[in-house]
């Protein structure tokens, strides 16, 4: 789950893929309980605490460095973004920017900032904070990968009024609107942006959102107070002004059972992350489940295309055929979890129906694997020159059902004689692993609802930690940043799936779906176009 100008391009954006936790042009609706409620109806009214049960902590407050949605649940209810994003249709709307202009070829973006807004502390909101914001993001170091991807190749922002910046790229960028409605880009107060990254992280930030950071207490709870005076909120948003609740309480609860247990007895109001052995007994209950697809690249097999045995697209392609999506996703995901059908899920903008193509199909893995020239030993595995066919996946028990998955997809590929070997690192780890090149092949997912997050993993002339050749697939995926036409960039973006899936440079497995559960005396708890969670509209009653 999605660099820096020029030197430092979307290469950190691959970084946010395993920081991502199960709880980032259509984008589809959501599952069971998709009305964005917790149930019931009646008179909306302001007041009371809601607690919210999550499974994991990353450690950092400052939305602009998170990039787990444990944590982003809490933190993007701090900070406004200038445009906010229909889940429903992927339209942009207004939010702290009332209007905006893009040039022809995309590469200027001018915004228009509504005139009274204050951040918490009491500043206002003018042209030059945002220019400090997007000036300081390519400073903000490892955690700030998604921010600075969606900043990659910026030539410069602009103060052209107090209320009017202008942001320009070296090049055509037609994914920096979409980036402007992320998290990843709230904006924070001037006070805010000169403290050091670390400090944003431990501390947190001054935003100018409808809740205001009360408590952090490091892996145990996150404490939000209602903004008073809030009168800023997104067009997308039905409450104008302040928010309904008093005050949020996120509660860290690793144990998917205990959270579960929480929610039936009442102690939490609602919980990330439902555990598929814990949904039968939260149905029928005072629970609702509400349920939608993360958009962005799935949950798959992150290839390092520069090891020798994977160098040969056969292997390759023999372990995307080997893989039984559908067995994996009704065996340990969530009910109503998709089995990928792409390497984007459906619920991404410019998403192209691939399934032909990952069809599971274990003859067809095992004759690629014979015409690689890898003949099966006395024990079930594959070698060819002496050296067995073996390889490591690297994971991050930053979500319950990484392990049971992987599992499976190590019996998979076992049949069709590929030894697989688990490997488990701390979440820590993970931006050094990348970084070092130091993996076979490595578990994850990166959110967000732009197709641009294909460029951000998988282009060669950025980051590329996956390592992948040069060859048309960046073609496809400059050319679908550069143009501003919905139907060319749509045709690009397709053939952009189409290459990644033929060449099996990832393997796609199963769609993120995020699933909570909500008591049903929560009302209007709504997705946002990542998947993540709104609360501004939410009530208790």
């Amino acid at each position: 789950m999605t660099a820096l100008p020029d030197f430092r391009p979307s290469r950190w954006a691959p970084l946010a893929a395993l920081l991502t936790t199960s709880v980032l042009l259509t984008a589809c609706g959501s599952g069971s309980g998709d009305d964005g409620s917790g149930g019931g109806s009646g008179q909306a009214k302001s007041g009371g605490t809601l607690t919210f049960a999550v499974g994991s902590d990353s450690g950092c407050v400052d939305p602009q460095q998170v990039g787990s949605n444990d944590t982003i649940y809490s933190v993007r209810q701090i900070v406004d973004s200038l445009t906010d994003q229909d889940p429903k249709t992927g339209k942009i709307v207004p939010w702290l920017a009332k209007s905006w202009e893009i040039s022809a070829d995309a590469t200027t973006f001018t915004f228009r900032l509504r005139s009274g807004v204050t951040f918490s502390d009491g500043s206002k909101l003018t042209a030059q904070v945002v220019k400090d914001n997007f000036d300081a993001v390519p400073k903000l170091g490892a955690l700030g990968t998604l921010a600075e991807g969606y900043l990659s190749g910026v030539k410069s922002t602009t103060v052209v009024d107090p209320l009017t910046v202008k942001v320009t790229f070296k090049q055509p960028n037609a994914q920096f609107l979409q980036a402007t409605s992320t998290h990843s880009l709230g904006i924070e107060s001037s006070a805010s942006v000169q403290k050091s990254p670390q400090q944003k992280c431990s501390d947190g930030v001054v935003g100018s959102g409808p809740f205001v950071l009360k408590q952090y207490v490091q892996n145990q709870s996150i404490t939000l107070d209602r903004r008073t005076g809030y009168d800023w909120g997104s067009a997308l948003w039905t409450k104008k002004g302040e928010a309904y609740l008093d005050k949020v309480v996120y509660k860290v609860v690793p144990e998917a059972g205990v959270r579960a247990g929480s929610l039936q007895s009442g102690q939490v109001d609602a919980i990330s992350s439902v555990g598929k052995a814990n949904e039968a007994a939260l149905k029928g209950g005072q629970v609702t489940l509400q349920s939608r697809a993360n958009p962005g690249v799935v949950f798959g097999l992150g290839l390092n295309n520069a090891r020798p045995l994977l160098k040969d697209v056969k292997v390759r392609q023999a372990i995307l055929a080997a893989v039984d999506r559908k067995q994996i996703a009704d065996t340990v995901f969530p009910t109503g979890t998709r089995p990928a059908t792409s390497v984007l899920a459906h619920t991404t903008p410019d998403y192209t129906d691939l399934s032909s193509d990952l069809a599971f199909d274990a003859a067809k893995a095992k004759s690629l694997l014979d015409a690689a020239g890898w003949q099966t030993g006395n024990d079930g595995i594959r070698a060819k020159d002496g050296k067995k066919l073996s390889l490591t996946i690297t994971w991050f028990p930053n979500a319950a059902t990484n392990q049971p998955a992987l599992e499976l997809v190590q019996q998979q590929l076992k049949a069709v004689g590929i030894d697989v070997v688990l490997r488990q690192l701390p979440v820590t780890q993970f931006a050094t692993t990348l970084q070092g090149g130091d993996f076979d092949v490595v578990w994850g997912n990166v959110t967000r609802a732009d197709p641009d997050i294909l460029r951000g993993s998988f282009s060669s002339q950025l980051g590329n930690f996956y390592h992948l050749p040069a060859s048309s697939l960046d073609t496809a995926l400059n050319a679908q940043a550069a143009t501003t036409d919905t139907a060319k960039r749509r045709q690009l973006v397709a053939q952009a799936q189409q290459l990644l899936v033929q060449n099996a440079y990832n393997v796609p497995v199963v769609e993120l779906q995020t699933q909570l559960g909500v008591s049903k005396k929560v009302h209007d708890l709504e997705f946002d176009s990542g998947s993540r969670v709104q609360l501004h509209d939410t009530w208790i009653g």
